[in-house]
């Protein structure tokens, strides 16, 4: 889901089919606890670098036999331009920013991305940045455009840590982490057992 600050009707891209695989990877971020400072403790200088990957598979041909207009004219292209332009600044922005040039107003911040968001279920809703964007075509039609294919998607979660706290990114961030207590509490709620060198706990 995307929301722009042009636009603030946000903008949904729903996977027909939910991808069979999601791969997280967490960094901590920490210092002290290392051979040059043994004595130091461990601390944390932030939440952890977390790179969520999926995999999404489109698929037209079911579409394309129903007689589904955009699916006969277009196969999957429409989805794959929707999760494309997810790493495009706004056409409206370049050509506003083309404009001022020639007008002899210089604008030098970069275009600002929209806001993107992964939801994945009510418990996991992550302000994320696009890192990686692959994509495999296979089958076309007449038009050669692609019947199926597959897009690996990486993003970079966004934390407290790399916005600032008036950011919508900051609030979204800090709420998932909330999230993570009350799911995790679940987990914890029973009787520790007692911990021995046997005990396989952490």
């Amino acid at each position: 889901m995307t929301v722009d600050s042009a636009d603030p009707t946000p903008r949904v891209i729903a996977f027909r089919y939910n991808p069979s695989t999601l791969k997280r990877s967490l960094q901590p971020q920490m210092v002290g606890g290392d051979d040059n400072a043994r004595s130091a403790a461990v601390r944390f200088t932030g939440p952890p670098s977390q790179i969520v990957t999926i995999e999404i598979e489109l698929d037209a041909s079911d579409d394309i036999g129903t007689g589904q207009q955009a699916a006969v004219q277009y196969a999957a292209l429409p989805q794959l331009a929707a999760l494309e332009l997810l790493v495009y600044p706004a056409l409206a922005a370049v050509k506003q920013a083309q404009g001022q040039l020639a007008s002899g107003v210089m604008e030098i911040a970069p275009l600002t991305a929209p806001r993107t968001l992964f939801v994945w279920g009510q418990k996991r809703v992550l302000p994320v940045r696009i890192a990686s964007y692959d994509i495999n075509e296979e089958f076309f039609d007449s038009r050669l455009n692609p019947i199926r294919a597959t897009v690996t998607l990486a993003m970079h979660v966004l934390t407290y840590a790399d916005v600032s706290p008036d950011n919508h990114a900051y609030f979204t961030f800090t709420a998932y982490q909330q999230a993570l207590n009350t799911i995790a509490a679940q987990a914890t709620g029973a009787a520790a057992p007692s911990i021995g060198v046997d005990s396989g706990a952490l």
